[in-house]
């Protein structure tokens, strides 16, 4: 059957869930009363219970990592897929790329389907680049003949040409997406799965990628499911997306919609981010602002202006040694932890009572893209409170290195340095 020019949808996804067992270990203390006392009632149902008591068994929780999931994707279409962390679209992915399969509910995909999962799906690590090429090609049920007339294709776009009879195992991540990317784009699957592991390769091939993308939809009508952070990567190439939050569908739309709504509505998205009351807790952290520079709050900022993080604490026990940790998270990777302490060398004491402490951000610290923020009030080995995910997105809006570097993000931090250039010799 020719696919590409059929009528009928890519995806087909009604209704669909997934749902995870989660077991909690941790053996209760079982007093010698209740063993004989509950024995004497029900001998047999008293002896398996204390069992699974005591070696943690009988503490289950379901954890429904998607729940009522229901969309069309139409041939040819880029859908991009956003939402904060565990929201669910890895695990969707997935299920797409039938790694996985679904609790409940039906899935239809008509077509081959080419996945760009992980850094470590898809290859095996014994097996060097060109044997994994045509491993691929034979995974998505082509011909070695087939695969050989991509196979130049493939090696020229990947750039790791003098590696190819090296063990994949021994590649960097970036060289390994490089290649990975190259098969699943070049082998021409009807439907192809990508990932945020394009988040791993350089800023010039992460371009090179989407480019390639846009134009198998255009010149082959092939159709792409897109996950990112990169709410600009996500803009620039789809015209349809989807936001998942708690693994339930938020907003389908237009992209330029489903992102605004995503800055501007979810809490975890909001500049002004509050917590509910912690009654068990000695202190927590109760509020969380960003600020632009003209101290008004904002979600989206430039990359080239400073910004605020105001933290409110309520303090309802006296704390010693105790101070706040900022992680930043660029694509999943940790790529600053700051301390109140990173001047001083020590630790604080709080008294009973309401604090807020004002960080200040310089400009042209981060890169362009989506930055996650946890914050944590704790000793090193003793946590008090902790807030996750707290998202700010940096734009490229008034950047000075524009003209140079255009839409290339380079790096993970943003830091403009001071060059002085002086003539040595006549």
């Amino acid at each position: 059957m020719n696919f590409m020019n059929s009528t009928k949808p890519a995806i087909e996804i009604k209704n669909i869930g997934k749902k995870y067992n989660i077991n909690h270990q941790g053996g209760g203390y079982v007093t010698l009363r209740e063993v004989i006392m509950e024995t004497v009632k029900s001998p047999i149902k008293s002896l398996k219970s204390k069992i699974k008591q005591v070696i943690g068994k009988d503490q289950k929780e379901e954890f429904w990592a998607l729940d009522n999931v229901s969309f069309n994707v139409k041939r040819g279409e880029i859908i991009g897929i956003i939402g904060p962390n565990g929201a669910g679209k890895s695990t969707l992915l997935k299920i797409l790329s039938q790694i996985t399969p679904p609790t409940t509910g039906e899935i239809k995909i008509s077509g081959s389907v080419g996945s760009l999962l992980e850094v470590g799906t898809g290859f095996h690590p014994e097996l060097t680049g060109r044997e994994n090429i045509f491993l691929n090609g034979a995974i998505l049920g082509m011909t070695r003949k087939q695969t050989a007339r991509k196979f130049n294709e493939i090696v020229e776009f990947s750039g790791i040409g003098k590696f190819l009879d090296t063990p994949v195992k021994h590649y960097s991540s970036g060289m390994y997406v490089r290649l990975a990317f190259s098969v699943a784009a070049h082998m021409e699957p009807d439907i192809l799965i990508v990932d945020e592991v394009l988040a791993v390769g350089d800023a010039e091939f992460q371009k090179k990628c989407l480019g390639k993308m846009n134009d198998i939809t255009k010149s082959d009508g092939r159709t792409i499911i897109f996950v990112s952070h990169n709410l600009d990567a996500i803009e620039r190439l789809c015209t349809k997306t989807i936001l998942l939050k708690k693994g339930k569908i938020i907003k389908v739309g237009e992209t330029s919609d489903v992102i605004n709504y995503y800055l501007n509505v979810e809490s975890s998205l909001n500049s002004i981010v509050e917590f509910k009351e912690k009654s068990n807790l000695q202190g927590q952290i109760k509020k969380v602002t960003i600020l632009d520079k003209n101290n008004e709050p904002r979600v989206r900022i430039p990359v080239s202006e400073k910004f605020f993080i105001e933290i409110e604490l309520d303090i309802k026990e006296k704390l010693e040694q105790k101070m706040i940790f900022l992680h930043f998270y660029y694509h999943g990777e940790i790529i600053l932890v700051s301390t109140e302490g990173d001047k001083t060398g020590v630790y604080k004491n709080y008294d009973v009572g309401t604090y807020k402490t004002r960080v200040e951000i310089p400009a042209y610290l981060f890169q362009v893209g989506m930055l996650f923020l946890n914050i944590d009030l704790k000793h090193l080995t003793n946590m008090i409170d902790q807030v996750i995910d707290i998202s700010i997105e940096i734009t490229n809006e008034n950047s000075s290195r524009e003209p140079i570097s255009g839409d290339n993000y380079w790096g993970k931090i943003s830091t403009i340095l001071d060059y002085k250039t002086i003539r040595i010799n006549e």
